[in-house]
């Protein structure tokens, strides 16, 4: 495994594997790695010869400057998990001055509406923040594969329309979530829950499921009276949003359309902390 800061040492780096024709993954993250990271990870070991992990907290992507500031930063911890699922990796750990040079501002994109609702309406900017990032990234390490998951299904959607949009091929590949044991979808951002708020939390994941069936035999809106009927009973944990929206245009869905796929989408406050997760509704 190899560890590097800078992106010419990287570029170099990055000469030597194509000159020898090898394939590359890219997985990127914000570092306090777990094991949904890990199962990125593990998929991109496995279909390609070399694979790039970043760990960049990304300024832009953040509306909140204290959730910014909260965000975890474990990087000795994250270099001892990826060591323990494969040397061939190398991680791309930047300071923000190698990838932001001119300013650390977002770039200006449309996506057709993806980026507008859910996520986009409750954090604006967000998703030019992260685009941003993306692209850059994407442009810096030109990999063949980029790994995903679909924890954050609305930005799989838009990281598959930047994709789509740049002048070299790329596969953007979607992982499905990984869960702990109650159904809590694995984020960096549960290491900042007590441990009775942590397995509490399970609740999200439950709710979501009920949603999922009852959306076989009721329309969205009396699916959206239930989940919020479910948290307005909880003292500790504040809804912020369902939405059951189509899969490919993530339009919310008004009527449901036989051969159309819907997911329902959350977000969650518990103790503070914003909770995100979705399910495929059909």
């Amino acid at each position: 495994m190899k560890l590097i800061s800078g992106r010419k040492e990287l570029l170099n780096h990055l000469g030597s594997l194509r000159g020898a024709h090898e394939s590359l993954g890219l997985v990127p993250t914000m570092g306090a790695l777990h094991e949904g990271h890990l199962s990125l990870v593990k998929k991109a070991l496995a279909e390609n010869d070399s694979v790039v992990v970043t760990i960049f907290v990304n300024p832009t992507q953040f509306n909140n400057p204290d959730d910014l500031e909260k965000y975890p930063k474990t990087l000795d911890e994250d270099l001892a998990l990826l060591g323990s699922v494969g040397q061939e990796i190398t991680v791309f750990a930047p300071a923000v001055e190698e990838l932001y040079n001119k300013g650390i501002t977002s770039k200006k994109y449309f996506f057709d509406g993806l980026d507008k609702v859910m996520e986009g309406a409750f954090r604006p900017g967000h998703f030019s923040g992260v685009a941003t990032i993306v692209q850059k990234l994407f442009e810096l390490i030109r990999p063949d594969k980029a790994y995903f998951g679909e924890k954050d299904f609305q930005q799989l959607q838009i990281v598959r329309k930047l994709a789509h949009n740049l002048p070299f091929d790329l596969q953007i590949v979607g992982c499905p979530i990984v869960r702990e044991p109650n159904g809590l979808a694995m984020s960096s951002r549960n290491r900042l829950l007590s441990e009775e708020m942590r397995e509490k939390a399970g609740l999200i994941y439950k709710t979501l499921k009920e949603a999922g069936r009852m959306f076989g035999t009721e329309n969205a809106t009396k699916v959206g009276e239930y989940v919020s009927g479910v948290f307005s009973g909880e003292s500790d944990m504040e809804l912020e949003y369902f939405q059951i929206a189509d899969e490919a245009t993530l339009t919310p869905v008004k009527r449901k359309q036989e051969n159309s796929k819907y997911r329902g989408f959350i977000a969650v406050y518990a103790e503070g902390i914003r909770l995100i997760d979705n399910i495929a509704m059909n």
